[in-house]
């Protein structure tokens, strides 16, 4: 409990003097008798006041913080998620900026997604409370009086990382001197720079691999490509508790369950998430791992297993996850969970019904139980791939620029406290 001053005392004595009087003298008798029992110790009063309810105790009203993160989130990843997470913890509610297409065009180079799509996956994580559109990218002086008068913001929050303007001044620098800045640690092993290298390598691997006999569809591990093995992300239970809900279904809670990849987490995966949770009371999501992706698809993920776990885990829709759930919907699995409902969305990049595979929706539609949503978005993993495909000469150009900072800030890298 937290306490104005000690005031509260004197208003006892002002208020309640019978009562008051009574607790002094038997305080002062209790005193006296300590050396006859050995050396007990009384409590000091002030802590057996603060407790017994008899005086009226003066709170003191905590301030609602408002904390505000903004950013360009373009490929997001579970990096920007975890950001985010931590700037919550900071305040009460979160306020995000997302940079608009020209800002970043100006600054970084040309945005894989769209504002609308950058928009749909910030809004829909679990952290968020709002979001500001078309943000600029420097924190201005006109900028920052807008998010203290108009916004009620009281902290500007970013990542131990700089984040440096073309001429090469520090982005938050008027948010450092106004004393209104707070700095959070950075996730390590991934960014939008390693994925965009990430996709560029897979197109390397896949012309490379046309001149090879071993098609994609036999891949052995050990021929995986490299662009799989570029991740730097080191799995903890921690960060898997930081972001899971920490609860299961109810009881009577109607369980709605689909898998898949959700490689390169975009607004299709949030937008299909958001309409299969609307189907019931506990949304549980199977996630593939990278091997199964790899023999149904032919190519492995460009991010792995639990990399993107932990991007569905962040969406707000979210309720569970099976980390490398199994291909094939089984009678056992939906007894395991309770499942009433399997579901499965009309864009998918697994076309077993094509390639002559087995149905693994065979049991749950057998039961009743299946059901296809139409994907509100036609975007996919590949879609987002070819972007960048598409304008390799732009975002190799890019990624050269952002990998001579990156190399320079792990090397004056230092140890930061957070999570």
């Amino acid at each position: 409990m937290e306490y104005e001053t000690n005031n509260w005392i004197w208003d006892g004595m002002y208020n309640h003097p019978h009562v008051f009087g009574g607790l002094m003298l038997t305080a002062a008798l209790l005193g006296l008798s300590t050396s006859y029992f050995g050396g007990i110790t009384v409590p000091q009063l002030p802590y057996l006041w603060s407790d017994s309810g008899i005086f009226h105790k003066k709170k003191c009203d905590r301030k609602h913080i408002r904390v505000y993160m903004d950013g360009c989130f373009d490929l997001m990843h579970y990096g920007h998620a975890n950001a985010l997470r931590q700037a919550k913890a900071l305040g009460d509610e979160l306020v995000v900026g997302v940079v608009s297409d020209e800002e970043i065009i100006a600054n970084k180079g040309p945005p894989v997604l769209s504002m609308e799509e950058r928009l749909a996956l910030v809004s829909g994580l679990k952290w968020v409370d709002q979001v500001i559109t078309n943000a600029p990218y420097e924190i201005t002086e006109q900028f920052m009086g807008k998010l203290f008068s108009e916004h009620k913001i009281d902290y500007i929050i970013h990542g131990d990382d700089p984040c440096l303007l073309p001429d090469g001044t520090d982005a938050y620098a008027l948010a450092k001197k106004a004393g209104r800045y707070k700095q959070i640690k950075r996730t390590e092993g991934v960014s939008s720079t390693d994925i965009v290298g990430r996709i560029l390598s897979s197109l390397k691997d896949t012309n490379d691999g046309e001149n090879q006999t071993e098609t994609s569809l036999h891949k052995t591990p050990e021929s995986q490509p490299k662009s799989a093995s570029l991740s730097q992300f080191l799995p903890t239970s921690r960060r898997i508790v930081q972001f899971s809900n920490g609860k299961g279904p109810g009881p009577n809670a109607r369980v709605v369950y689909i898998d898949g990849a959700f490689d390169l987490f975009h607004a299709g995966h949030v937008e299909i998430l958001k309409n299969a949770r609307q189907l019931g009371d506990f949304l549980l999501v199977g996630i593939h791992n990278d091997e199964t992706v790899s023999e149904h698809r032919g190519k492995y993920p460009i991010m792995h297993l639990h990399e993107r776990s932990l991007s569905v885990l962040g969406c707000r829709y979210v309720d569970e996850v099976i980390i490398g759930a199994p291909w094939e919907v089984t009678v056992d699995m939906i007894t395991t969970f309770n499942i009433s409902s399997v579901v499965h969305g009309t864009v998918s990049e697994y076309n077993f019904s094509l390639t002559g595979e087995s149905d693994p929706y065979s049991v749950p539609k057998s039961m009743g139980i299946f059901k296809l949503l139409e994907s509100p978005i036609s975007i996919t993993t590949t879609s987002v791939s070819q972007r960048i495909i598409t304008n390799h000469d732009a975002y190799m150009k890019r990624n050269a620029k952002k990998n001579e900072s990156e190399k320079k800030y792990y090397a004056q890298k230092t140890y930061v406290s957070g999570d």
